[in-house]
């Protein structure tokens, strides 16, 4: 009784504070990017001298081209892709009244039933994510804000957990599950962007040779969607391939935009990315999913974005504790959960 009490109080809780909660998250998200690309701009100037000042200048150098890299990016997607995006969300329209007209046509020649009300209203979605993206893009003050103030006391942190408990078995607990969360975080990132970007630069050579429009767009949707497990693959694939149907030139450009699209999504979110992310996640592929659903129903689409990064942190954290511990095996995909017992 209590148990459920204290979820539904943290369902409230959750959903009251999301103004102050998504912002936070996602000024980590991107702290945590800054750190992952910083890591590689260090590592092509390495340093083992003695003197602990230049490695810090070097750390901070690091960091700097790390968000410089990240600003470049934001000025692509504000110059080349965005104007992209407004001509695709005009589009959208047209595409749903070809597709109710293709429906029709199905159900008149070949004299079945078919509900038209099962067709997503692609219109109404666009205007979902275009309300969640504005309501981040109102809070960017905040998130920088966050960011620049984690970047200045993230030196720090070690420190404050390691004099925060006066017993030392319990600070070294609670300095395990930092190190934890912060090593397979940036683990999982690094490895997510590397397969996203590949997936998106080689989806946008094909749909270019193709010849579908907007190939800029679908490739960077190709690219954000891959964050969110099962359904973004999903979405980023679809949408394209019934673009291609409705608008595209061809049933020909249609079936070269699916077996493209697909046969990436086989290949590197398929194949390469269990391989590489498999062993950071350990996460049971259910629980992935009834945590998507659960983020997405409390924060929309950023809820769903931050829902494999946030269960991570859970899974961690409650391996930690005994009387959490079967949570953390039931989450698991082998029954195998981190111990700092093990690191002993």
């Amino acid at each position: 009784m209590h148990a459920m009490i204290f979820f539904i109080l943290l369902l409230g809780l959750l959903w009251i504070g999301r103004s102050i909660f998504i912002p936070f998250l996602v000024a980590l998200f991107l702290w945590y990017m800054i750190n992952v690309i910083a890591t590689g701009f260090r590592q092509l100037f390495p340093y083992r001298g003695k003197s602990i000042l230049f490695g810090h200048v070097l750390d901070w150098v690091a960091r700097i081209l790390s968000i410089g890299t990240i600003g470049f990016i934001v000025y692509l997607f504000a110059t080349h892709i965005r104007p992209m995006f407004a001509q695709l969300q005009s589009a959208l329209p047209v595409l749903q009244d070809k597709l109710l007209t293709a429906i029709d046509y199905m159900s008149n020649t070949l004299d079945i039933s078919l509900d038209t009300n099962l067709l997503p209203n692609f219109a109404k979605i666009a205007a979902s994510v275009g309300a969640s993206v504005a309501g981040i893009a109102a809070s960017v003050g905040m998130i920088l804000i966050y960011i620049l103030f984690l970047l200045v006391e993230q030196e720090t942190f070690r420190t404050k957990v390691k004099n925060l408990f006066a017993n030392k078995r319990q600070s070294k607990k609670y300095a395990y599950i930092i190190e934890s969360v912060d090593k397979n975080m940036k683990r999982y990132l690094f490895m997510k962007t590397i397969i996203s970007g590949l997936t998106a630069v080689f989806a946008y050579v094909w749909l270019q040779i193709i010849g579908l429009e907007f190939a800029g767009a679908w490739a960077f949707l190709l690219f954000i969607m891959n964050y969110i497990p099962t359904i973004g693959s999903i979405v980023s694939c679809v949408l394209p391939i019934l673009f291609a149907l409705a608008i595209g030139p061809s049933i020909q450009t249609a079936v070269l935009t699916a077996i493209g699209l697909i046969g990436l999504e086989i290949l590197f979110g398929n194949i390469l990315d269990p391989k590489l992310t498999g062993k950071t996640l350990n996460l049971s592929t259910l629980a992935i999913l009834l945590n998507l659903v659960f983020w997405g129903m409390i924060w929309g689409v950023i809820g769903m974005f931050l829902s494999v990064p946030l269960l991570m942190i859970i899974f961690i954290i409650t391996a930690q504790f005994d009387s959490t511990r079967p949570i953390a095996v039931l989450l698991s995909a082998n029954g195998k959960i981190p111990d700092i017992r093990d690191e002993e």
